[in-house]
């Protein structure tokens, strides 16, 4: 992925807050030379994993896919894949500037991770995945749903879950969110998202508010654009 200087990410902390928000990766591999993919709740496999971290490198992830998807009777050890996780997002119209001449452009996050797969065979391998996801998404997202009643019925589907580890290698991160802007234009970008009610667009202000840049461009910038 290319990404430009100004919306590089050199923290491990947003990074990792990204994935945890926005767990519904998209998971690419290839199968005879032809991409293709799926769309899969991927967790880290442990929460101390992420204690002290400062790179991703050699932290694994957990997810799975339904044992009869074709990408997933493709898969193989060791076969290379990336997963890819979007964050929040907006459609920039150059009627928020204020400015002439300017142009529409999109503001986003995302994070782009590459690492090699490793197949857990069914029965306690996938049931441990199956557990960790619902651990990791419910402690996030749910209500403090208490599993374990369920368990009994987790073993009567387990055998239809193709469970696997992802072992990060390489790790792109791109937040796009006007930091080569005046500051002027970032304030008046930030605002509009705030009081918007559409999608991810007051989670998206937030996400221009942390990623504010320590000084201004040091030279002009060209007009926003489309990227």
């Amino acid at each position: 992925m290319h990404v430009p200087r100004d919306f590089a990410v050199h923290e491990v902390g947003p990074v990792v807050d990204l994935i945890q928000a926005n767990p519904l990766a998209c998971f690419v591999t290839t199968r005879d030379g032809v991409p293709v993919a799926s769309h899969i709740p991927v967790v880290f496999a442990s929460d101390d994993d992420l204690t002290g971290l400062t790179d991703l490198v050699g932290v694994t992830m957990y997810s799975h896919l339904d044992v009869m998807n074709p990408q997933y009777t493709a898969l193989a050890d060791g076969d290379r894949a990336l997963v890819v996780f979007q964050g929040s997002h907006g459609y920039i119209s150059p009627t928020v500037y204020d400015v002439v001449p300017a142009a529409p452009t999109w503001n986003f996050s995302a994070v782009h991770v590459r690492g090699r797969i490793r197949l857990l065979g069914p029965g306690e391998p996938a049931l441990k995945v199956v557990k960790r996801t619902v651990t990791a998404l419910e402690g996030r997202f749910g209500q403090g749903w208490d599993m374990t009643d369920s368990i009994p019925y987790f073993e009567r589907i387990v055998p239809g879950v193709g469970a696997f580890e992802f072992e990060v290698e390489a790790v792109d991160s791109i937040f796009k969110l006007s930091q080569d802007q005046p500051a002027e234009l970032r304030d008046k970008v930030e605002s509009w998202f705030h009081g918007s009610g559409v999608g991810t667009h007051r989670a998206l202000a937030t996400e221009m508010c942390r990623h504010r840049p320590a000084t201004q461009p040091t030279e002009e910038k060209a007009p926003p654009h489309a990227d």
